[in-house]
């Protein structure tokens, strides 16, 4: 999930665990230690493009990651207030360990996923809400803040926090709830239509969980339909594109396609470029300009070097994503 949302769970999640003996203090450790994991968003300026994307979400994110830091950042904490003596070590690494532990465990419910069993090679994601979705964060973070204006032995902060944390959680169980809904409602048109496939993935939409699309696999071209919850037909129509996978026959092997492959969980679109191909991560689902053809824009350029293939992350068309999300926005209110 987003840097926001991150913050306002580690400081709900420190109000829980010391709030009552320290105060704001509880909430401030516990939005700063819900905040470090993300900061391996730095590796981006000491190794390449390909390489920060795999760090990314990958031991920062882990368990075992949470279990070794947390006693560190608890000494850490106590020594600062060592002259007040409000709480023990053992009693910051407490908070330590949990606003560290639940900011992977609620970036498991997006498309990206975290190494949270890290150091297996996979990514736990749940697909089930987008990375940044207001209706998840500002009930949290409003009810978080009027929290915080409250004495530290206040019953009604205390009732407002865990009000935060229900009113979200609930949330999380709708789109969980919602994604199973609109899950069987593709696979039953995919059925009805008699498209044979080989898997398929849903993912909402950014900044909402009414509307959502799936990425059906069918060997040589994927497709792709949507579906909104205000849809009054629940009877889809799916896109054909062609994933053009064959472009990376002669090259399957290179070491950076294997390492996007497996990044894109084999979940990619690839077309000719000028200086070899941009191969897009299809994970995310695609995009929608005026005409509803999918487009995609997270994507890598790949292009060889001497006698090696390398690869730099693409940039993003501005102009091409502010006419998509008008689309997605009329889009999402149904047809």
């Amino acid at each position: 999930m987003d840097s926001i949302t991150q913050i306002v769970l580690g400081a709900a999640v420190g109000e829980i665990v010391l709030g009552k003996k320290v105060g704001n203090k509880a909430m401030l450790w516990g939005a700063i230690a819900g905040t470090i994991p993300d900061l391996d968003v730095f590796t981006k300026f000491f190794v390449d493009d390909l390489t920060a994307n795999e760090l990314h979400r990958g031991i920062s994110h882990s368990l075992i990651f949470s279990i070794l830091f947390a006693p560190i950042l608890g000494y850490f904490i106590s020594w600062i207030y060592r002259k007040t003596r409000q709480a023990t070590m053992n009693d910051w690494g407490w908070l330590a360990f949990w606003a560290l532990v639940t900011h992977p465990l609620l970036d498991c419910h997006t498309t990206w996923g975290t190494q949270f069993l890290w150091p297996l090679p996979y990514r736990v994601a749940y697909n089930n809400i987008f990375v940044v979705d207001p209706l998840y964060t500002l009930p949290f973070l409003i009810l978080l803040a009027i929290a915080a204006f409250y004495k530290k032995d206040s019953i009604i902060r205390r009732k407002l926090n865990w009000t935060g944390i229900a009113i979200s959680s609930l949330y999380m169980l709708w789109t969980l709830g919602v994604k199973w809904y609109v899950h069987s409602n593709f696979a039953d048109n995919l059925q009805s239509q008699h498209i044979d496939y080989n898997r398929i993935t849903t993912v909402p939409t950014p900044f909402n969980s009414i509307l959502w699309t799936a990425t059906v696999d069918a060997d040589s071209l994927y497709f792709i339909g949507s579906y909104s919850l205000l849809d009054t037909d629940k009877n889809i129509t799916f896109k054909r594109v062609d994933n053009n996978h064959k472009f990376l026959n002669d090259i399957r092997n290179e070491d950076v396609v294997k390492r996007l492959r497996f990044l894109s969980k084999d979940w990619y679109v690839v077309q000719k470029a000028d200086i070899g191909f941009t191969y897009y991560d299809a994970r995310f689902g695609p995009f929608f300009s005026q005409d509803l053809e999918p487009k995609y824009v997270f994507g890598y350029h790949l292009f060889k070097e001497g006698s090696n293939w390398k690869v730099k992350q693409a940039d993003r068309p501005k102009v091409e994503m502010k006419e998509a999300f008008g689309t997605l926005w009329t889009r999402m209110k149904g047809q």
